[in-house]
């Protein structure tokens, strides 16, 4: 996997935190350099460890998933797309409070990153993926782009969420189906 497809699973896995960094900015009238390195420490942080976990778990299971590790990577990158995609269509323009307590920032950086869990078991199952560059680039692709998310939101309000939350969506279903078709040897790239 080269650097070009790790950033665009790292900015499509970064869409849901910077959705919620949308609500969080919309929602604090005046930002504070604290609050963007709380944001993007909290969710770069759990998007770099997750992937991390996953990783360890897919490494663990591979010997009996092998034959059919391409098929597994498609369907887990489709399911996490297919929802983000889902999600931006949903009109309830759901908000978060403006806390930044430890304990809230670690329920959204939480629900922001199970689907890295996901990724970083694709990325177990791929055997040209070298790990800790994987999940630095996911770590810090998340934390910029939480802390542009609270500038966003606090400057724009929710205007951009939902296409955030699309184009993620879209790039996580493509490089799926890009996974897939390169192990079917239908695209060879």
């Amino acid at each position: 996997m080269d650097i070009l497809e790790l950033l665009l699973i790292a900015a499509g896995l970064s869409m849901d935190a910077f959705a919620v960094s949308v609500c969080k900015g919309l929602s604090v009238q005046r930002l504070r350099p604290r609050h963007y390195l709380l944001t993007g420490a909290w969710f770069g942080g759990f998007q770099a460890l997750m992937p991390s976990i996953g990783f360890l778990l897919g490494s663990t299971f591979e010997q009996y998933i092998v034959s059919f590790d391409h098929w597994i990577a498609f369907v887990l990158l489709a399911v996490i797309g297919g929802n983000m995609v889902k999600e931006s269509f949903d009109q309830d323009g759901e908000c978060h409070d403006d806390s930044f307590s430890a304990r809230t920032m670690f329920l959204l950086a939480v629900a922001t990153s199970i689907d890295a869990l996901a990724v970083g078991v694709t990325f177990a199952l791929l055997p040209d993926v070298h790990i800790l560059s994987a999940v630095s680039l996911i770590g810090a692709t998340t934390f910029l782009l939480s802390a542009a998310g609270l500038k966003t939101g606090n400057v724009f309000g929710l205007r951009y969420k939902a296409r955030a939350e699309l184009a993620g969506g879209v790039i996580l279903i493509l490089m799926g189906l890009k996974i897939l078709l390169e192990h079917l040897g239908i695209l060879a790239f």
